[in-house]
C-alpha cells in the first residue's frame, strides 16, 4: 500500500515542474512505481515523473545504473522507445500516448499479426547491440557478469541472484514458511542442475521484462517497448524465453513468435539461436522456479493489510489456490517431492501469521 508520504513526495515533484500553467495527470495504474503524467507549459512535451512506491516488493537483479542513461544510449538504435529529456535539471521520459497491448481485449489473448512482427523487429534490433557497444554505467558487480557467449554461466548468476538475494535473505521471516511448502536451500542445487548445460550464445542487449503492459500501441499502431529497468546483457534466449513466459500467448503464436525470432536474430548474428531446441525448454523452467519465493512472499504479505497485524481471512483460500498453482508449476525443476494440498498451504499461511516475526523483508528501493 502507498504511503500519504509516498504520494505526495511524487505528486509534489509533479507539481513544482508543471508550474500554474501545465497539466498533471495521475498517478497511473503501475506496481512498481507511482507515476505522474506532465503536459508541460506550452502543450508541447509530456513526460512522465515516477518514485518507486513505499513498501514495494522488488525481487529482480538490476543491470544499468540508470534507466535514462540507457534511454539516452539507445537512441537511433531501438527505433521506438521513449526519449529522455531534461527538465528543471532532470532526466525525463517522454510519455508514450496510446494503449498497453494488454488493454487490448483480443480472443483467447492472441496478438495480432502487425504487432507480433513488430515485437520480433524489436528482438532484431536488441541482438545488434552487443555489450562492447554499450559504456553505460553498470551497477551489477563483475562477479555478476558472465563472459560473452556464457550462456551457462549467465543462467547460472541469476539462479545464484534468486537463491542469495531472495530465497536465503527472506528466510529469517519466511523460513518456516518456504519449508512447509517445500522450498528449501537443496531446492536450488536441484534447479541449478536442472537448467545448467546451456549451448554458447553470443550476448547482446535484453529487455528483460518484455510482456503486455510494457508494450505501447500509439494511435497509427506503432509498438513502444516502456519500462527498460531489468535490461541486461546477456543470452539472447533468455529473453525471448523471458517474453514467452509472460506474454502467454497461445501456443500457435508461441511457435510463431520463435520461428520468427530463430530467422532475425541468425540473420543479424549467426550463433544467436543455436541450441534453442534444447535450451528454451529449460530456461522457461528457471522462469517458473524463479518466481516461487518471490510469489511466497508476496502472496504471504497480500494476506496482512494495513499494519500487518491483522490477517485477511477472506483472501487466503484465493491465496492458497494461487500458490499452490506457482508450486505446481516448478516443482519439477526445484525437485519437489510432492506439492502442498490447498489446505495444507492455508495451514502454512496462517501459521506463518502467528509466529512472531523475526525479521522483516527485504526491500530494494535503489
Amino acid at each position: 500500500m502507498t504511503t500519504p508520504q509516498a504520494v505526495s513526495e511524487a505528486k509534489r515533484r509533479a507539481d513544482e515542474l508543471v508550474g500554474g500553467d501545465g497539466v498533471v495527470e495521475g498517478p497511473l495504474k503501475g506496481y512498481h512505481h507511482e507515476t505522474y503524467v506532465l503536459r508541460l507549459p506550452g502543450g508541447t512535451r509530456t513526460v512522465k515523473v515516477r518514485e518507486p512506491r513505499a513498501q514495494i516488493l522488488w525481487f529482480d537483479r538490476r543491470c544499468f545504473h540508470s534507466e535514462e542513461e540507457l534511454l539516452r544510449a539507445l537512441q537511433g538504435r531501438i527505433t521506438r522507445i521513449p526519449t529522455v529529456l531534461d527538465v528543471e535539471g532532470m532526466k525525463l521520459q517522454s510519455f508514450i500516448e496510446g494503449r498497453t497491448v494488454g488493454r487490448y481485449p483480443w480472443r483467447n489473448g492472441r496478438v495480432p499479426e502487425s504487432f507480433l512482427v513488430q515485437i520480433v523487429g524489436l528482438f532484431q534490433e536488441m541482438v545488434r547491440i552487443t555489450p562492447q557497444m554499450l559504456t553505460v554505467n553498470r551497477r551489477c558487480e563483475s562477479r555478476d557478469r558472465a563472459d560473452d557467449g556464457d550462456s551457462n554461466g549467465f543462467l547460472g548468476r541469476l539462479v545464484a541472484f534468486c537463491e542469495e538475494q531472495v530465497f536465503e535473505k527472506n528466510r529469517p521471516r519466511f523460513g518456516v514458511l518456504f519449508d512447509e511448502l517445500g522450498v528449501k536451500g537443496e531446492s536450488f542445487s536441484r534447479l541449478r542442475d536442472n537448467v545448467s548445460g546451456l549451448t554458447e550464445r553470443p550476448f547482446c542487449l535484453l529487455h528483460g521484462d518484455l510482456h503486455r503492459q510494457n508494450m505501447i500501441v500509439d494511435p497509427v499502431g506503432q509498438l513502444w517497448a516502456i519500462d527498460w529497468e531489468l535490461a541486461m546483457l546477456g543470452d539472447p534466449l533468455y529473453d525471448l524465453a523471458t517474453h514467452i513466459h509472460l506474454m502467454k500467448y497461445p501456443a500457435g503464436q508461441r511457435d510463431q513468435v520463435t520461428r520468427a525470432w530463430r530467422e532475425v536474430v541468425e540473420g543479424v548474428r549467426s550463433g544467436s539461436s543455436f541450441g534453442w531446441e534444447r535450451d528454451l525448454p529449460r530456461i522457461l523452467a528457471f522462469k517458473k522456479a524463479q518466481s516461487v519465493p518471490t510469489d511466497i512472499i508476496r502472496v504471504a504479505e497480500s494476506l496482512l493489510p494495513g499494519d500487518g497485524t491483522s490477517f485477511n481471512w477472506r483472501g487466503l483460500p484465493l491465496a492458497a489456490l494461487k500458490l499452490q498453482k506457482v508450486l505446481g508449476n516448478a516443482a519439477g525443476v526445484l525437485g519437489m517431492k510432492r506439492v502442498p494440498g490447498h489446505a495444507e498451504i492455508m495451514g502454512a499461511l496462517v501459521r506463518w501469521h502467528r509466529m512472531p516475526k523475526t525479521g522483516l523483508t527485504e526491500l530494494d528501493r535503489t
